[in-house]
Formats: C-alpha cells, structure tokens, sequence
C-alpha cells in the first residue's frame, strides 16, 4: 500500500448538443504516481508544470484529503510524480480528472470499499454534473445523469468504426464559471426540443457508424452559439466540410477549446493543414493535436494496476 499509479484520460464534454450529458474520452492523459512520505512533495512535468508541482491549493490533494476527512480516516502525506498530458481550464476535463485521481488517492491509501459508482458519484458531487468524472473513469463515450446528493447513472459504450479526433487548443484558458455566466436562464421550447432530437441522433450516428449522420446531429441550440464570442475557435472551423477531410465541429465541454470529427478516409495532414490555414486566415492561433476516443478510462489503470 506505499505506492499506486493511475492514468486519467482528458474528456470532451456535451458533444454540441448533449449538454451536460454525454462525454468522450481522449487519448492524451494525466498520470500520477504516489508514494507515501513524510511531507508532502510535487515533481510535476508536462502541461501547466507550475500549477501542477505546487502542494498549495493543490486539486488533486485536497480532493484526497477532504474525501478521507469525510471518512474519518488520516491522510498520509505523499509525494506526487505528476505526468500532464492536456492543459488546464481549456475543456478538456482537468479538474475531473484531478478531482477523480485526488478519490482514487483516497480509496487506496484509505483502503476505503468503494466501487466505481461511488467514485464517479462522489466526483460528481464534487464537479456538480457527471459528464467528464463518468468518460474519464470509464473510458469509451458516456451518458451520465445524477440523482440525490452523489448517485449517477452511467451509460458506456465504444462507438463502432473508426472516429480520428483533432483538438484545436489555444493558448488562453477559460474559466467553466466564465463560460457558464453567459447562458440563458430559459429556452424555448423549440431550443430544447431540437436538442434532443440532435442528441439521440447523435448516439445513433456513433452505434452505426454514420459520419452524414453525425455530420447533421451536431447543431446544439443550449449553450455554443451563446460561448462563440469567447470561443473563436468554434464559428472559425464551424464551416469546414467533408471535402476538408471534417466530419463535424463541437465545444470541447464549456470551451475555449474546440473538438473536431476527422473524416477517416481523408489523410490526417492535409486536414491539419486545412485546418491550420482557416485559423491562420482568421488571425486565430492553436495546437492541433490529432488524436483518437480512449477505450478505457482510469478504472481499466486502477483495478489492474494500482491496487
């Protein structure tokens, strides 16, 4: 029990049009190991170094130590070999994946019983929607709603086919509460009503493998037409078609950065190139990181490896 290592995948949330309820996971991960010490230490590399090798205010370990709190348990200092694999406050789920590595810390050096549902709950309580705790636990795409205080239903599943993904990063963060301040309160009936048309079709684009399908299932009316003013990304490559080598384009979870469905036929450089030069043509910057939909999540890590 004096070590345990664990690899959390970042996440694309609300996928358009499934606000708040449908995530993916990425392959480009947050790997943490941990070993008991005396006093607590951070050797952090990677994205965001500087905020991931400070102990203070640190996410990850005051997610453990509130969660043993809670159980009446002690926390053991620990030092921390931090591995960041997706920047921080772009979309892209890091504070899930902290907050889910903080609990993992927890049910280990605590050798507390908790199985995944109470993981996925408890970070969900903490992050106050199961989107991004559910697709970085367990991998695949998810469904996810919560009821009381920490339960949550979770529906996983890996899409059929082959879905290359490209991530348009930029260099600014966005806070989630920034992002959030400028929904509306109400949608019409017409708003809502639309979008969960697009989000069944949507999960029906990915069980059948159907790129027209999801190239048309991705219009959301709830929250990315209100983010693209502090998301330029998004409106800049909303336009890219087929003949780009571009499936669809989406908000990676409350922005800034944007999640793209590559077609798998195309050739991956020259979409990159095509995407490139739209951004360089609207005077916009970002990395371009061509990845894929992780299978498996940090639960696949911790049952084999970490415990």
């Amino acid at each position: 029990m004096t070590e345990f290592t664990i690899n959390l995948p970042a996440t694309s949330a609300n996928l358009g049009p499934a606000f708040d309820a449908a995530a993916l996971a990425v392959n480009l991960y947050l790997r943490v190991r941990a070993t008991r010490s005396k006093t607590w230490s951070i050797e952090a590399s990677g994205h965001d170094p500087a905020i991931c090798g400070k102990v203070e205010n640190h996410l990850i370990v005051t997610t453990y130590q509130e969660v043993l709190a809670e159980q009446k348990k002690s926390a053991p200092p620990l030092g921390l070999r931090i591995q960041n694999g997706f920047p921080i406050g772009k979309g892209l789920g890091s504070s899930a994946a902290a907050r889910l590595a903080g609990i993992a810390l927890a049910v280990h050096f605590g050798r507390l019983r908790w199985n995944s549902a109470r993981i996925i709950g408890e970070a969900s309580k903490r992050e106050h929607h199961p989107d991004n705790a559910a697709a970085c636990w367990m991998g695949g795409v998810t469904v996810a709603r919560m009821f009381g205080e920490a339960g949550v239903h979770v529906a996983r599943f890996v899409p059929k086919g082959k879905w290359p993904l490209m991530l348009a990063i930029p260099q600014e963060a966005l806070a989630t509460e920034k992002a959030r301040a400028v929904l509306p309160r109400e949608y019409s009936r017409a708003d809502a009503v639309a979008n969960i048309q697009n989000s069944m079709l949507l999960l029906a684009a990915f069980f059948q493998s159907d790129p027209v399908l999801l190239a048309s299932s991705l219009e959301d009316h709830i929250h990315q037409p209100y983010r693209a003013e502090l998301c330029p990304l998004l409106p800049a490559l909303q336009s890219l078609d087929v003949e780009q080598g571009v499936l669809g384009v989406a908000l990676s979870g409350a922005g800034p950065s944007v999640l793209i469905f590559l077609d798998p036929k195309a050739s991956m450089e020259k979409t990159k190139a095509r995407v490139g030069a739209r951004l360089r043509g609207q005077r916009l910057k970002a990395d371009l990181v061509v990845t894929s939909i992780a299978k498996r999540g940090a639960e696949a890590f911790f049952v084999r490896g970490g415990r």
